[in-house]
């Protein structure tokens, strides 16, 4: 039953308590990097071993835990209900137990241990970058994991314990559930070099009425932010093509005739390789804020700590070019 996954996975926890065995946390590793992965003879590759061996493994976790957690499909695997349901608290039980290795091995409390951090394409480089190169220097034992993906998927992996912090727009004036404000940013609608509607300093939230534009797809709660400021004043707005990709977008809207709806992060990427143009959406402001938020599944550990504490100096202290409004 999928409300027993809790109690399911407490007694294999129990389990490998009680039998000692290293070979258990192989196997729960071995489930989340299935699950990531999607395939089994990608596990089998990685860990230099073979699909067969693998799949025993797994089917010997299944029957331990008295239910199917992948089903097989042509293609690879993929999570069941009660798979899904047990991932999260997998992941958040490795990482721990990852944790309690480095903080044997750590004295005077240096941070050490491997931080997982999704990062919106356009915050990527050079926020990402900097923070990367500024842990090197100052805390070579902090290792980055960094996966890359739009806001939804962004979400899905702060939810599923898939990341530990993430870097992702907010539109709420006040932060909620842990989250920290870096920075605040307008909105622009952006067109093609030589456009009317963009040729000035600012274009009235008006000007979208009826507008062909490109914009993120579904599921998207900055879509929503939108449609809802639509709503209030009686704006339609004309999404013609739905992509998640930042180059893409951009790539369509510097060929003419169609507009997008950016921060100034990543119009200043793309004006390295193409020719657009952008004016800032005023009456009203359309504000967003770049926040960094924490998965509630697992330890916020030393490494984590110490990652959002160095985030916050960079933001602040302007490092990583991160615009204002």
């Amino acid at each position: 039953m999928l409300e027993d996954a809790e109690r399911v996975f407490q007694i294999c926890c129990d389990c490998i308590s009680d039998d000692g065995k290293a070979m258990d946390y192989d196997a729960w590793k071995l489930f989340i990097d299935a699950a990531e992965l999607g395939s089994l003879s990608k596990v089998a590759v990685t860990y230099g071993s073979s699909q067969p061996h693998i799949s025993r493994r797994i089917s010997e976790l299944e029957r331990e835990c008295g239910g199917r957690l992948f089903q097989r499909t042509g293609r690879g695997v993929a999570l069941t209900e009660l798979g899904q349901r047990v991932a999260p608290k997998v992941r958040a039980w490795i990482a721990s137990t990852v944790q309690l290795a480095n903080d044997v091995r750590t004295s005077a409390g240096t941070p050490i241990g491997t931080v997982r951090i999704g990062s919106l394409p356009s915050t990527a480089h050079p926020l990402v970058t900097t923070l990367y190169h500024r842990l090197k220097k100052r805390y070579p034992l902090i290792q980055l994991m960094v996966r890359e993906g739009q806001g939804a998927q962004l979400e899905t992996w702060l939810e599923d314990g898939s990341v530990d912090l993430a870097l992702l727009f907010r539109t709420s004036p006040s932060p909620k559930n842990g989250d920290t404000y870096l920075v605040k940013t307008s909105t622009y609608l952006v067109g093609a070099a030589g456009d009317k509607r963009t040729s000035r300093p600012t274009v009235p939230f008006s000007a979208l009425n009826n507008l062909p534009l490109v914009l993120f797809c579904r599921p998207s709660s900055w879509r929503n932010h939108l449609e809802q400021l639509s709503t209030e004043r009686g704006i339609s707005l004309n999404v013609v093509l739905e992509a998640d990709s930042l180059s893409l977008q951009t790539q369509i809207v510097a060929g003419g005739g169609i507009y997008t709806l950016l921060g100034p992060y990543a119009i200043a990427a793309a004006l390295k390789n193409l020719r657009l143009q952008s004016s800032r959406l005023v009456a009203p402001t359309v504000s967003r804020h770049i926040a960094l938020a924490m998965s509630r599944h697992g330890e916020l550990t030393l490494a984590c700590r110490t990652v959002m504490q160095v985030t916050r100096e960079i933001a602040s202290s302007g490092a990583a070019g991160l615009p204002v409004s």
